[in-house]
């Protein structure tokens, strides 16, 4: 569990936290730290939970400072807007009642309004790793927080972006949820209709122990959504097909001369490619970058103009955010329905593109910037970081960012799977496969990533198998696994103990295992798929003689069943093991 790595108890963990704050200052991380005796009554109410039964057990985290936290002075991060709400947040609730602990509220672009961290009274929250760079917002605090490791988990809001940007920026996961399955009542609007609550932490697994948690229905909260069993716990680790995922076309991303970005996502889709085992599809991103003007050139300024009317003076706001609500003051009613329109319109569009494809995969960021350079051209800058991030909720679809990678200046770089709406624990599954396969150092503090097993391996109901001929992907007898529901695992090796025969009708490999005493064995290439147990049984019915199943050493020591050839049907067999698979040996016997 989200737990499971901790030492000690509660109350040393948060003596842990409170010895590290001060050396964290120069983050601009806090807007309010809970006191000691505040803390220590939350650690109390633990002792009447059973651990077993509260997933959330003594686990510390920070909350935006646009959600309330009961008797915690909610501020927006603007000081004349503050007010102590009698009641937490329905979200906030939920936390606590699975046991886990708040310590502060953190930093945010003011009215949850930016893509950068600098937007603060409280100062510019900088980045977790390089203090130089912008920590991205508006969750700014929020994300530095779980990155220096001063929490395990926390709470943001996102509504354009803000949710996403600062995890790529601070190399930690960002959830964006579909909207309405975490209930907004108890946040301070941003856009009430497209308004979000995000959660940060350092894994995937995390991210989801607490979306379970929190995705539960709020009568309440009038946007607020059932969420689907096909997206409920049940869900997590369960393969549906074999997945497929799309990139957009080359020519509309972006990279403001990052260099190291193009090469990171580049490299990414490969990954994926590999894990998956497909070619990534390409898709016209342009309806989705059109949809994306619409939330900043289009009337949803106006959203946010009506959250905070009447509640603050414009000299209470800070001189970038007086600019951007003044840019959407003279929208009319009729240029709302016309949006509202024009984005319908672009939804059908963009469905369209995501036709025969699981999710989307795009950079969460094009480039990034350091502080200075922000505050230099703070509207260009800011809208730069929200090309691949605003359009998701504008559009209903769920996102999740996940760390892909650093750049040759030590800096961390991210990609983000974009899904359907109610499709979150499917780009979950996804991501944490690709999580688990980079195994990254988390945050800003290097800690090695826990290795759990990976999503989509031992389900129950499935059985894995390695094939190293003629079922392989792309090859004639492939079908024989995707039709019985069989999905792709991944391409791996054996260990250097085994040989490879083409069989004498030439349509087939023979593998067999050397002695253990003989040298003359070879790693071979093969792949891991999985496939449901009745279908399993119908394909070991259906194969000839001389092959059979058996268990086969893989190169990292694991063993899993696949096929095996008897010894006595390699007589009048090719010897083909230097070849290193079937594929090469196919490739080359064409060429001839």
């Amino acid at each position: 569990g989200i737990n499971a790595e901790y030492m000690g108890t509660p109350a040393q963990l948060v003596d842990h936290i409170y010895s590290i704050k001060e050396s964290h200052q120069q983050y601009n991380i806090w807007t309010h730290f809970l006191n000691r005796k505040d803390v220590n009554a939350y650690i109390q109410r633990l002792e009447n939970l059973d651990p077993e039964t509260h997933p959330l057990w003594g686990i510390p985290f920070a909350i935006k400072d646009n959600i309330d936290l009961a008797g915690v002075p909610t501020t927006a991060a603007c000081t004349a807007f503050s007010y102590v709400p009698s009641r937490s947040s329905y979200v906030v609730d939920l936390l606590l009642s699975a046991g886990a602990i708040p310590v502060g509220k953190t930093n945010l672009d003011q009215f949850a309004t930016g893509l950068v961290g600098v937007r603060s009274p409280y100062g510019e929250c900088r980045n977790s790793i390089d203090p130089k760079y912008i920590s991205g917002g508006s969750s700014s605090g929020s994300a530095v927080a779980v990155a220096r490791g001063l929490v395990t988990f926390s709470l943001g809001t996102d509504t354009a972006g803000s949710g996403r940007v600062p995890a790529a920026f601070n190399n930690i996961v960002g959830l964006k949820p579909t909207k309405g399955l975490l209930s907004t009542s108890g946040v301070v609007p941003a856009c009430r209709s497209l308004d979000v609550v995000s959660i940060f932490a350092n894994t995937v697994d995390d991210a989801n122990t607490i979306f379970d948690v929190v995705s539960k229905i709020d009568k309440e909260d009038d946007y607020s959504r059932p969420n689907p069993i096909s997206n409920s716990l049940s869900a997590w680790g369960k393969p549906r097909k074999s997945l497929k995922f799309g990139i957009p076309t080359a020519s509309s991303l972006e990279w403001f001369g990052n260099e190291d970005y193009q090469k990171l996502f580049n490299e990414s889709v490969q990954k994926f490619e590999l894990l998956l085992g497909c070619e990534a599809k390409v898709v016209d991103l342009s309806p989705f970058l059109e949809a994306a003007q619409l939330l900043y050139q289009g009337p949803w300024v106006g959203e946010r103009i009506a959250a905070i009317e009447g509640k603050v003076n414009d000299a209470d706001l800070l001189p970038v955010l007086r600019s951007i609500l003044k840019s959407g003051a003279d929208k009319t009613a009729v240029d709302c329905f016309k949006a509202q329109y024009k984005l319908q319109h672009l939804k059908e569009i963009a469905d369209d593109q995501l036709e025969g494809i699981d999710f989307l995969l795009v950079p969460t960021v094009g480039t990034h910037y350091t502080i200075e350079e922000v505050l230099a051209d703070p509207i260009q800058k800011n809208s730069n970081l929200g090309i691949y991030t605003n359009f998701m909720n504008l559009l209903d679809y769920s996102g999740l960012a996940v760390p892909a990678g650093f750049t040759s200046k030590c800096m961390p770089f991210g990609i983000t799977l974009v899904g359907r709406a109610f499709e979150d624990k499917l780009i979950m599954n996804a991501g944490r496969l690709f999580q688990q396969s980079l195994n990254l150092p988390l945050g800003a503090i290097g800690c090695a990533l826990p290795i759990h097993d990976i999503p989509y391996e031992n389900n129950q109901g499935y059985v894995n198998i390695v094939v190293c001929g003629a079922h392989m992907t792309g090859l004639p007898l492939n079908h024989q696994l995707t039709s019985r529901g069989g999905y792709f695992l991944e391409k791996t090796t054996t260990s250097p103990k085994y040989r490879m025969h083409a069989l004498p009708d030439g349509l087939r490999p023979g593998v067999v295992r050397v002695l253990e005493k003989d040298t003359n064995g070879q790693s071979l290439e093969v792949e891991i798929w999985s496939v449901p147990v009745d279908g399993f049984g119908s394909i070991v019915a259906g194969i000839p003689p001389p092959l059979g199943i058996s268990r086969v050493e893989l190169s990292d020591g694991r063993w899993e069943s696949g096929f095996i050839c008897e010894p006595y049907g390699l007589e009048g067999a090719i010897d083909i093991t230097h070849y290193g698979g079937w594929r090469n040996y196919i490739a080359n016997k064409e060429k001839k």
